[in-house]
């Protein structure tokens, strides 16, 4: 047969800001992050072919079809819609770091259900897309829309906010990763410091301020990382800042760091790359990037 395939990107997402608010009784957080999408993605292809559903990808370590959130997220769309998924292949090309805090997974599900909206002519709105993607992961409700976002609860409940203004962000992935339910229980056991000021982050926004958004990026966190990492991670933030970064931040549950530079500030942003790419594989420098472009709606600016 003549195969029909659709790509779709799956765009990075970074918080601007992360802070915890308490621990709920069914055992979640109740957190309050600032989040943006960047231009740094996997592409997701569907593909028709013979025989049953399934799925690859490029990284051999990565679950399949039985176990792969991109899968969890298709048979949900299945389920809800009526499709058959016979004769249906997802291929991913991945290139976001995995296990870094960065949503690769969550952003894969996302444009999952986004290209099988698509592919069946389902006509799903983005609300009910982003309402399937709760029940496949947190963060899927947010990388479905991809915009600037304030997002609240356990991360679904979703505020568009004003684009972060256009610059160019650096993101490093140290040579670790981070266990998300273990960094919450040592956070469990921390008295925090300090928390973003995400009111002034809004308001920075509102003002087109990136300069204002970057003094306030703070991740809740980056106080309960084990010292010896949390060490490796101030080492590439000092790095960023000292080319001229505007600001620096762990997203997520970490590891990865990635660093704000003005739109015109190629000469540093590139500068800081190659010095960090000297010793970290998983660098990339990349774009802010609007909800219409996250969404395919836009082209995306190149990486």
């Amino acid at each position: 047969m003549k195969e029909k395939s659709l790509t779709v990107s799956a765009c990075a997402k970074l918080n601007l800001t992360l802070d915890v608010l308490g621990k709920r009784r069914d055992g979640y957080h109740d957190l309050r992050m600032v989040m943006q999408s960047v231009s740094l993605r996997d592409t997701v292809t569907l593909r028709a072919t013979e025989g049953d559903f399934g799925l690859t990808t490029n990284l051999r370590y990565l679950p399949g079809a039985d176990r792969n959130i991109a899968a969890v997220a298709a048979r949900a769309f299945a389920e809800k819609t009526g499709v058959s998924l016979e004769g249906l292949r997802i291929d991913l090309d991945k290139r976001i770091p995995v296990c870094a805090g960065t949503a690769g997974g969550s952003s894969d599900a996302a444009a999952v259900l986004r290209g099988l909206n698509r592919w069946f002519g389902t006509g799903l709105t983005l609300p009910e897309l982003a309402a399937l993607g709760e029940e496949i992961g947190s963060d899927v409700p947010y990388c479905v829309w991809g915009t600037t976002a304030l997002a609240e609860g356990r991360g679904e409940a979703l505020t568009p906010l004003d684009d972060l203004p256009a610059c160019r962000i650096l993101l490093c992935k140290p040579d670790f990763s981070v266990s998300t339910p273990e960094l919450f229980r040592q956070f469990d056991a921390v008295k925090l410091r300090f928390h973003p000021d995400t009111p002034g982050v809004r308001a920075a926004l509102a003002a087109g301020d990136l300069t204002g958004v970057c003094r306030r990026m703070f991740n809740v966190f980056e106080q309960a990382m084990p010292p010896q990492r949390m060490g490796v991670i101030d080492e590439i933030k000092s790095t960023m800042l000292s080319y001229g970064a505007l600001g620096a931040c762990m997203s997520g549950t970490g590891p990865t760091v990635f660093g704000v530079f003005a739109a015109s500030d190629g000469a540093g942003a590139e500068a800081a790359r190659a010095e960090l790419a000297g010793r970290y594989a998983e660098t990339f420098l990349t774009h802010s990037v609007t909800g219409a472009q996250a969404r395919g709606e836009e082209p995306l600016p190149e990486e």
